[in-house]
């Protein structure tokens, strides 16, 4: 049995991306607000079902954004998911279709050698997109707060409600609701792993309630909170707070 086998499955939240490595069971179809990149271990192979019922296999597959998809189980798997602001997004819209793409090139692919383009700004996001971003990451998450109000939104860094939208879209390639019900499960995910109690997680997260916390995780993952717990609560977690949306205009460009 490998060593990581052996520690048991584990989850882990960093900067631009979440890892999961362990066991996988049958999972519900279901989209999330980021890239995964789905690796075989031991020279295996991993397989995905797209919306269409279509199998895609292979030892590493990539699933853009708002993509729907099913993994297939499995015993082993790396999957890395990956925030779509980041830089290392860069590299795989480059290398990936709009659709489940089957993807060898990445097969070697380690946490190690993500985390440094993790925790860069994509160089595809214009300034003004970055600035909404940063808006939704610094509103209050408490359950009781309103969410901002896209025309505020986008009078605030300069564009039409209609611009940002298109933007969020052409270059996330995720609505921003999506995008920052991403960012909320990431903070309830991080408070898991702390030792919160789903309840107290789902809180942090800004969720009405746990049930709406399982409902949104259920939706986009495919797995609920009681099932990731085991592996938030691995010894071996690793933690790279602060999580900020970084800042970074020079990596910026605008749309035209």
């Amino acid at each position: 049995m490998e060593q990581w086998e052996a520690a048991g499955p584990r989850f882990v939240v960093g900067a631009g991306y979440a890892l999961y490595r362990g066991p996988l069971a049958d999972s519900v179809p279901h989209r999330h607000a980021a890239f995964q990149v789905a690796v075989a271990v031991a020279g295996g192979e991993v397989t995905v079902a797209d919306g269409a019922g279509a199998r895609h296999r292979g030892p590493a597959v990539v699933v853009p954004p708002m993509v729907w998809h099913r993994m297939a189980p499995t015993r082993r798997v790396l999957a890395f998911f990956v925030d779509p602001h980041c830089a290392f997004a860069d590299r795989l819209r480059a290398d990936s279709g709009d659709g489940v793409t089957v993807a060898p090139q990445w097969r070697d692919l380690t946490e190690e050698a993500l985390r440094p383009a993790g925790m860069l700004p994509s160089a595809e996001v214009d300034a003004r997109l970055w600035a909404a971003l940063e808006a939704l990451t610094d509103h209050p998450v408490a359950p009781t707060d309103h969410p901002v109000a896209l025309p505020a939104l986008a009078a605030r860094v300069g564009l039409s409600p209609q611009r940002l939208r298109a933007l969020a879209q052409r270059q996330l390639g995720v609505p921003l609701a999506r995008w920052r019900i991403w960012r909320r499960l990431a903070r309830a995910a991080e408070a898991l792993g702390e030792g919160c109690t789903l309840a107290e997680a789902a809180l942090a997260g800004g969720f009405a309630d746990q049930a709406h916390f399982s409902r949104q995780m259920r939706e986009m993952t495919g797995l609920t909170p009681s099932e990731v717990l085991p592996a938030l609560r691995a010894p071996a977690r690793v933690d790279h707070r602060p999580h900020p949306v970084p800042s970074h205009p020079v990596y910026s460009r605008r749309a035209t």
